[in-house]
């Protein structure tokens, strides 16, 4: 095998390399009992002690209160754009959101379907390129819930601290999920697509605060309600059994590297360096605004398009990959997850810096 890239692809993201060493031998022989992980069936005792297992570590690392249930649904993180309004929102009733990216914007012409959406704000006019203080923004007292999304990969913007208002937080966080203490009990839904943070793409982690499973109307169809899941433990149908065990997997890292508060610190310090070097000189230019910037998706420009596609070609020759930006705003874009190690980023820096020596 030829030496390890360094992958800065958005999603899906790069693994912890002992969690794909360790799923490598337990797709072919799981524990050794003559099986492959992937031919187990999900309701054999084998399966289920690896979902609850799952289950338990994402409790355990993110403090979940017990009047909350853990689902792991299909269908990605596009499907809870019209589950959550599906499930918690009536044709009479108002729900408010907060447009701070393609995501976001997406989420709200869903929502659109099922009820009245408010949005209190929008930075589509400045390219997304910051989301807003709490100050920016009021929601009405009969709105259902608040949605936002917690972190734009697209354009590396994030919320640097939950919005504080008298209103049920929904959240999408799938591209900062366990980087950072949350306080759960703050949400009344919080969902994640795992190919960010958490593991593979194939499972979507929503966590729902249990009195809400019974908002869903009688006419929704019973794939569509968690309530049907959450009644089933996630084992309603055949679930995405290698996508869950890899999660419990990445749970199980993130706990030995020392839990969320640790690898917070990990992700500030690795974000520090890149920024550091796009502040550092006019050749490089950081999209999202300083109070905005994101710990996992750092977006930047260069001089001109030309440079900017010079530049991810001699990068992706020495083995730093996927940095090409997103198409609705170029340049380019570094994403360091969780398990994105820092040698990687210290690499980038280097390069960076001679790069722009060089051409600048």
């Amino acid at each position: 095998m030829p030496e390890r890239i360094y992958n800065f692809s958005p999603g899906p993201g790069t693994l912890p390399y002992s969690v794909l060493q360790e799923a490598a031998v337990d797709i072919v022989n799981f524990k050794d009992k003559g099986i492959g992980l992937i031919e187990l069936s999900h309701r054999s005792k084998e399966f289920m002690a690896v979902a609850e297992e799952t289950e338990n570590l994402i409790r355990e690392l993110m403090g979940i209160p017990a009047n909350y249930k853990v689902l792991f649904l299909q269908g990605g993180a596009s499907s809870q754009f019209f589950m959550v309004p599906m499930n918690l929102l009536k044709a009479d009733q108002k729900a408010t959101y907060l447009n701070t990216g393609v995501w976001a914007k997406k989420a709200i012409k869903e929502a659109k379907l099922f009820g009245q959406v408010e949005v209190a704000y929008s930075s589509e006019d400045i390219t997304f390129k910051r989301v807003p203080r709490d100050d920016e923004y009021t929601v009405a007292p009969d709105s259902q819930y608040l949605y936002f999304v917690t972190n734009n990969t697209i354009y590396g913007t994030q919320f640097p601290t939950m919005p504080n208002k008298e209103a049920m937080l929904i959240a999408d966080m799938s591209s900062d999920i366990l980087s950072r203490p949350v306080d759960v009990s703050k949400f009344g839904l919080i969902f994640a697509g795992a190919q960010k943070n958490m593991g593979p793409a194939g499972v979507t982690v929503v966590i729902i605060r249990e009195d809400l499973l019974d908002r869903v109307d009688d006419k929704v169809p019973t794939m569509l309600k968690y309530k049907t899941h959450a009644e089933k433990d996630s084992m309603f149908n055949t679930p995405p059994c290698f996508s869950i065990y890899c999660v419990g997997r990445v749970m199980n890292w993130l706990k030995q590297t020392g839990g969320v508060a640790a690898i917070e610190k990990l992700n500030r310090e690795k974000a520090a360096l890149l920024y550091e070097v796009i502040d550092s000189t006019e050749f490089y230019r950081g999209h999202a605004e300083k109070e905005s910037r994101s710990l996992m998706n750092v977006a930047f420009n260069l001089p001109t398009p030309e440079l900017e596609a010079q530049f991810i070609r001699e990068a992706t020759a020495v083995g730093l990959d996927g940095l090409k930006g997103h198409r609705s705003v170029g340049g380019c874009r570094a994403s360091i997850y969780n398990a994105f190690p820092r040698e990687g980023v210290e690499k980038l820096v280097t390069f960076m810096a001679d790069f722009a020596k060089k051409n600048g």
